[in-house]
């Protein structure tokens, strides 16, 4: 897989058991780019590790006062320094490209899991983890895949060296061949605390990132009920833990540093020390002498690699763990796929025995906004938790979870009551999957976008040079903050309508507007999703008014079904969710209703007489 070839057609299935396992499967699904790493890393280092033969041979040929022996040197570091080259930048191309598509695999994963899992995904996982993972903890991810083609190529590069220099010059070759091993591992006593020192900082670095993201978005609230510098003052103190775990973490690895460092420099005058004696005794020649120094000075290079790789994996394993952690999660219904086609037909909840017809507008009224929330999301095939043995939402007779996902979500469309807005522009906004029977200005119209149309505009003036602002060119900031409420509210609707699904689930889609606009808003649903099924959740007279028929929900099954006046009148626990009434003014009304019925039977009475 190349760089341009991007995205996967398909990621694959990954090992979600644990941070090493997904660490080890990514490995395997990069396998070739890491033996073209692997290739071209060994001919890099194994040219930088003749360098010192090269060396050694060009000295002892100027001793030797040999022509030849010096040109033929000349060569060898010629042709040393062209394979250095090229396997440098060969190297170079490979590792970042098994990066780069090592951590666009986990972002693909990490985008189909979202897409799985929908509005659940928030509520199973912090929004500040889901961020973490899918910005840092993947590039640290990547950095671990690709390091570890290069830390195999040094490591086999290593054991050349120590090979080659015992049998070119036994003598120094085995004060080498006996040093780097404790070199290599040196360092490893240190590493768990560096690991845990890493993961602690990990840790708190993700919740600093949770507790921003948490406070950005309810910073409107918390200037209202001035709180901002409650939790400003919060976010100070998290990241000061995160800059002193920082500082802890940092140095460790400045320790392992320093041994990197110390260890091959004491090798080397190890080395020096000795050869220079048999140098002396006339039992090397002063060629070996050279090549054993170069050769032990250009160890460091490779050995630098082995602190990379424990520094990567002390980094990914937390990373990747988290990652797992999202992967591994599970819709509490999965789609079996076993069944293909557009479903169409009532809509039905066998849990609740919630029934909406097909092509009619159903409101649905509960007690509790929660559980309005969890009636909502289970009619979408999104349910937070399903009881044991509980059967699916039922579209024309068929269980939304038989559908393939793709084709469940084509047919049922949510839209919660805090839906989010993406940024960028208006017209991006209203590009999503639609039958395109719905155009985005009917759209607009039937949520009353006029004033936010205008509001756009006049924000897009100094983006044409004409000077006539074109709306559906502003830019919307992040989840919509330089709207109000209530113009969130009505560009999200107006998104949905413009994708006109088979179903159409609104969860609270007027609860910030003014009741004009609400009245406005119902007839305009109305009328647009004529011939289509629309459930909306809602306790606004003026909404549920406009359905052809409501359903009351009540301890989680239907209570009363039938139109809002005659749910009104006849229904006490109805009338008490929608007017908000008191357990008195129920009592009263009780009352008043009973003077009702008999005004209205003393003037049917009198008609008839």
């Amino acid at each position: 897989m190349q760089i341009r070839d991007l995205p996967y057609p398909d990621p694959g299935v990954p090992d979600a058991r644990s941070g090493p396992r997904l660490l080890l499967w990514l490995g395997r699904m990069q396998l070739g780019g890491q033996l073209k790493s692997l290739a071209w890393g060994l001919l890099h280092f194994c040219g930088v590790a003749g360098l010192p033969l090269g060396v050694g041979m060009a000295v002892q040929a100027v001793v030797d006062r040999s022509g030849g022996d010096l040109l033929l040197a000349g060569a060898v570091i010629a042709v040393l320094g062209v394979a250095t080259a090229l396997g440098d930048t060969m190297l170079h191309r490979t590792a970042v490209t098994n990066w780069i598509t090592a951590a666009a695999r986990v972002q693909q994963l990490l985008a189909r899991k979202a897409s799985e899992l929908g509005s659940a995904l928030t509520r199973r996982v912090a929004a500040g983890e889901v961020v973490a993972v899918s910005t840092g903890d993947v590039e640290k991810i990547g950095w671990f895949v690709e390091a570890v083609s290069r830390f195999v190529a040094a490591a086999i590069t290593v054991v050349v060296i120590c090979v080659g220099l015992a049998l070119y010059v036994p003598a120094l070759g085995v004060v080498v061949a006996v040093g780097v091993p404790v070199l290599a591992l040196a360092v490893l006593p240190l590493l768990p605390r560096a690991t845990r020192r890493a993961d602690v900082q990990r840790e708190k670095a993700g919740r600093a990132t949770e507790l921003a993201s948490d406070t950005v978005a309810g910073l409107r609230v918390l200037r209202g009920i001035g709180g901002e510098e409650l939790f400003l003052g919060r976010y100070r103190d998290a990241s000061q833990e995160v800059r002193r775990a920082a500082v802890r973490s940092a140095r460790m690895w400045s320790l392992i540093s320093a041994v990197q460092v110390l260890l091959p420099g004491l090798l080397l005058i190890a080395v020096v020390w000795h050869g220079a004696g048999l140098a002396g005794d006339g039992r090397i020649e002063v060629g070996e002498l050279v090549t054993a120094f170069s050769a032990v000075t250009l160890l460091m290079y490779p050995l630098r690699h082995f602190e990379e790789i424990a520094m990567a994996y002390s980094f990914s394993r937390p990373s990747a763990m988290r990652a797992a952690r999202v992967l591994a999660l599970r819709r509490t219904t999965a789609p079996s796929g076993a069944r293909h086609g557009t479903a169409s037909g009532d809509l039905y909840d066998p849990l609740t025995r919630v029934l909406a017809p097909e092509g009619r507008f159903t409101a649905v009224v509960c007690g509790d906004p929660d559980a309005a929330g969890a009636l909502a999301e289970r009619l979408g095939g999104h349910p937070a938790e399903a009881p044991e043995g509980a059967v699916s939402v039922l579209l024309g007779g068929v269980p939304l979870d038989e559908l393939a996902l793709d084709e469940a979500r084509a047919a049922v469309l949510v839209q919660d009551k805090d839906p989010v807005l993406l940024s960028g522009t208006l017209r991006e906004l209203l590009d999503v999957p639609a039958s395109g029977k719905t155009t985005a200005e009917d759209a607009l119209a039937a949520a009353q976008c006029g004033d936010v149309l205008d509001a756009l505009a006049q924000a897009s003036l100094g983006l044409d040079g004409d000077g006539d602002g074109d709306p559906m060119r502003t830019r919307i900031t992040e989840r919509g903050r330089s709207l109000s409420g209530g113009q969130r509210q009505r560009l999200a609707l107006a998104r949905s309508l413009v994708a006109d699904p088979e179903v159409l689930v609104l969860d609270e889609p007027t609860s910030a507007v003014d009741s004009h606009t609400e009245t406005r808003i119902a007839a305009g649903i109305k009328e647009l999703r004529a011939g289509r099924t629309t459930v909306v959740f809602a306790s606004s007279p003026l909404l549920l008014d406009r359905a052809d028929q409501v359903v009351f929900v009540r301890d989680g099954a239907v209570a009363a079904v039938g139109s809002h006046r005659e749910l009104l009148h006849g229904d006490a626990g109805y009338r008490a969710v929608v007017t908000r009434e008191t357990e008195e003014e129920r009592l009263g009304a009780v009352d008043a209703m009973d003077e009702f019925r008999a005004l209205d039977e003393l003037e049917e009475i009198e008609e008839s007489a």
